[in-house]
């Protein structure tokens, strides 16, 4: 993540901001869909088969486009890697995240899910030594500020109107969601070196996370009650639509972006724009009233996380 590495040259520019752009508008529709089936069907179901179902995908891709059912040439070290991302970032940090979408509603979890970049920064810094200086603090600041803001307006919310306990509950799990992802984020950059593929490292991440919350689920006798819950047809639709969007094509632009973008701060800056494209969608399909305020800490939270990676 050292910044040697961040101004390298990929041939054609822009590829990997582009892929970031992407991301962040699959992660905006995969927020929606997974909010709307978890309403349905609960959480647990949406994440046990969107997984299930990007397992699937996942594979033919890599037959198709790589030649084999699975990487097996990858090697120990990078197998560790990616599949301690794929445990941490989809079956520990996802799981707390779907929660959060059906608690808080996918506007303002998402929003607080783009602490994520924070989060990675002091990662870095503690595991890395990578300094950020002041001027890099004060963006951290200015982006929490940004999401008080936007937490403060939680009352205008239907999903939290008259319960603040939900509320709560639901903000601890978007930032743990958050700091899943900023995990997966620098795990998946050590098992990707040298150029690996990310449809292969995806499909790594793919399988450990789904085994690791299948058998939870299997454990707690929930993963067959959760399949059975595939009856309703219209939440089973928002899955397979929800998983193309987000663990299959989303995460594989996203890792993408994180080998070919000019500077990784940029990339991940422009990962989190979810929020941002969110807010069509809240006032003229969901019919929301998004205040000043909403808007204004969506902004800030942005700009902040922009200034933190770009200083």
């Amino acid at each position: 993540m050292g910044q040697t590495d961040a101004r390298k040259g990929y041939g054609m520019p822009y590829l990997g901001e582009l892929a970031s752009l992407f991301t962040a508008l699959c992660w905006a529709s995969n927020a929606v869909l997974f909010a709307r089936a978890g309403q349905r069907v609960g959480s647990a179901t949406v994440n046990a088969t969107r997984l299930a179902v990007a397992l699937g995908v996942m594979v033919v891709l890599h037959l198709v486009l790589v030649g084999s059912l699975f990487p097996y040439a990858a090697g120990p070290a990078r197998l560790a890697w990616l599949g301690a991302s794929g445990l941490i970032g989809y079956a520990l940090g996802d799981a707390l995240l779907f929660e959060a979408y059906v608690l808080l509603g996918p506007r303002i979890a998402v929003l607080i899910y783009t602490l994520w970049p924070v989060f990675a920064a002091l990662m870095a810094w503690a595991c890395l030594g990578q300094s950020m200086g002041w001027p890099r603090v004060a963006a951290m600041l200015v982006t929490l500020g940004g999401i008080a803001l936007v937490v403060a307006e939680k009352g205008r919310g239907a999903a939290d109107r008259g319960k603040p306990r939900r509320f709560g509950l639901g903000l601890i799990l978007a930032l743990g969601g958050a700091g899943g992802q900023a995990v997966g984020f620098l795990f998946s950059r050590f098992g990707m070196a040298g150029g690996f593929s990310p449809i292969s490292a995806n499909l790594i991440r793919v399988c450990a996370g789904a085994g690791a919350l299948w058998a939870w689920q299997l454990f707690r006798r929930e993963l067959v009650p959760n399949f059975r819950r595939l009856r309703d047809a219209h939440a089973a639709r928002l899955i397979a639509l929800g998983a193309l969007f987000g663990p299959v094509i989303g995460v594989v632009l996203s890792l993408y972006a994180i080998n070919h973008a000019r500077y990784l701060g940029v990339a991940s800056t422009i990962m989190s724009l979810s929020p941002v494209m969110l807010l069509p969608f809240a006032v003229f399909v969901e019919k929301e009233r998004v205040g000043a305020m909403a808007v204004l800490g969506t902004v800030i939270s942005i700009s902040g996380a922009a200034a933190m990676f770009l200083i």
